[in-house]
């Protein structure tokens, strides 16, 4: 008689659960609102109960407009959804809906996880969603802030052309997920900077550093998630760090000797010789060993790399980040980045602070 092993049930790209106890929104509609005149107003008749159970009623009518519509952008995801994007939606708040996005490969954003929580307004579709990207207090992204502002044109948060907008007649919750996935996590985030493209003689130079950067703040991304995982995706977070730990602590070496373009892992030779900058270095050697930690909780076997773990951890000093900080002045001194300064402030793009010890490299906005 032979035994029979079953496999763990695959992680639904997209399914219904009940605990929306950690959603950014929760008590969204139920927060004190000033009007123009000044005057403190709620944005709904209902209670803060109510936030916590069924939502504002406009929600939890069946026959409203706004519920039908809801739930046939349930029904276009469950169908439509493409490899690599997972959503979780709510039987008791419709108004409420997680995603999570797996970087794409190919970019500084490669097997890293990035949720985002969306909240639909109580005349849906006629305004689009309100979009929330859980940072942990990293600026990952031009279009994603450290306060978890998302910034698209087809959230009507960035400019752009009218057919880029959202229109209630034809965008949908799905547009969203995918733009997100394909045109902010992309290859050269870089040039998401508003004036980026405008100039070309350091245009390359300060696109490396930033991709750079931006994949040391994907790799801390990844121990918070790990660290303090979102309700309804533990299993999945869990899963997929255990499942992908080798490739990405095999890119974190690769990148860390040379031996690949940062973001570019597998798609190159390994005779190959790339330039990494001894920032990224450094940063990468302090990081490598909290991510090892994290790894080996899900349960993943990880073999030499353990012992990788104990020469990044020896050879990490602890003034890790001076080096950042010296370059990130010499550039906040050019007049490249004044130009670029006086840009932002016509587009009316502020400066955000920074995050998680380390400021960001000065060609965020």
């Amino acid at each position: 008689m032979s035994l029979i092993i079953e496999e763990p049930e695959r992680f639904r790209q997209f399914d219904v659960v009940s605990d929306h106890s950690d959603h950014s929104y929760l008590n969204y509609w139920n927060k004190p609102a000033k009007s123009k005149k000044g005057i403190s107003t709620t944005n709904n008749n209902n209670n803060a109960n109510d936030a916590k159970t069924d939502g504002p009623d406009w929600f939890a009518n069946p026959s409203s407009g706004v519920h039908k519509k809801i739930i046939k952008e349930w029904k276009v995801l469950e169908r439509n959804l493409p490899e690599d994007i997972y959503v979780r939606v709510y039987e008791r708040r419709i108004d409420l809906l997680r995603a999570a996005i797996v970087g794409p490969a190919g970019t500084p954003y490669h097997d890293g996880v990035f949720v985002f929580d969306v909240a639909f307004p109580p005349d849906y579709p006629a305004r689009p969603p309100l979009v929330h990207y859980r940072s942990f207090g990293i600026r990952i992204n031009p279009n994603l802030y450290a306060n978890g502002k998302v910034c698209l044109s087809l959230l009507n948060t960035w400019f752009g052309s009218r057919n880029e907008k959202w229109n209630p007649g034809e965008s949908t919750m799905l547009q969203i997920l995918v733009s997100i996935q394909g045109l902010v996590l992309n290859k050269n985030p870089y040039f998401n900077e508003p004036g980026a493209g405008l100039f070309t003689g350091r245009k390359t130079k300060k696109s490396m550093a930033y991709t750079e950067n931006t994949f040391i703040y994907s790799c801390m991304t990844m121990v918070y998630l790990l660290k303090k995982p979102p309700k309804n995706f533990e299993t999945f977070i869990s899963t997929h760090f255990r499942d992908r730990s080798t490739h990405i602590l095999s890119a974190c070496d690769a990148y860390m000797n040379s031996r690949a373009v940062v973001g570019c892992y597998g798609e190159t030779g390994s005779d190959q010789v790339f330039k990494v900058s001894k920032n990224f270095k450094v940063l990468m050697k302090s990081w490598y060993p909290h991510m090892v930690v994290v790894f080996k909780g899900t349960g993943a076997s990880l073999g030499s790399f353990e012992q990788l773990m104990v020469e990044k951890k020896t050879t990490s000093s602890k003034g890790n980040y001076s080096d950042v900080k010296k370059q990130q002045k010499k550039e906040k001194s050019s007049g490249f980045w004044k130009l670029i300064g006086i840009v932002k402030g016509f587009l009316g793009v502020k400066k955000v602070g920074t995050e998680k010890g380390i400021k960001l490299n000065s060609s965020s906005s």
